[in-house]
């Protein structure tokens, strides 16, 4: 039997693709009969308008293991923003859960013991994009999600990395606003 995950954390960002399908998941990892437990059952039985949450699934009745709770960080209020949400994105994001087991990131025989939440950025460029690649959104969503459960799951990046690196590391919009580009 694996260790006890009482609750780990990561994020990610994948981009690269066409405007609006950069992904940016964030996600917690835990136990489902500690703590973690009790947030990931709060979290489903309180909805939000426009973050709603809902659980990551391979298509409509197939849940992904560990349960994965999806939660939009925008405001989802146009139909077709849901729709690429809660299709191209909900599959995108079970499918990187279930790479993430496969790769050993998550151990198998914890699959029905863990849960995770995860935040989900989706550009809302998306819901006027004419020419959407579905297929380059998805393998983007996906390999982000697998790469935050990675992050998560091997606590990275770690202390000592971020205290070596603390002056080279300079956030993306603070250095566009330093350039004058935003």
């Amino acid at each position: 039997m694996s260790e006890r995950i009482v609750m780990r954390v990561g994020e990610a960002l994948v981009a690269g693709g066409p405007p609006g399908t950069a992904a940016e998941p964030e996600v917690v990892i835990g136990e489902l009969d500690g703590p973690f437990g009790t947030a990931f059952a709060n979290q489903m039985a309180s909805q939000v308008k426009g973050h709603t949450k809902v659980l990551a699934i391979m298509n409509t009745d197939t849940m992904v293991r560990p349960a994965t709770l999806m939660v939009s960080k925008v405001t989802v209020n146009k139909e077709r923003y849901t729709n690429i949400l809660m299709g191209t994105v909900q599959g995108a994001t079970a499918n990187g859960v279930l790479d993430a087991v496969r790769n050993g990131d998550i151990p198998k025989e914890k699959a029905n013991d863990l849960g995770i939440i995860i935040s989900v950025w989706l550009n809302p460029l998306v819901a006027t994009a004419d020419d959407l690649d579905h297929k380059i959104l998805f393998d983007i969503h996906r390999k982000a999600t697998a790469m935050a459960i990675h992050k998560a799951m091997n606590n990275e990046p770690d202390i000592d990395w971020l205290l070596e690196n603390q002056e080279q590391i300079v956030h993306k919009y603070y250095q566009m606003g330093l350039d004058g580009k935003i």
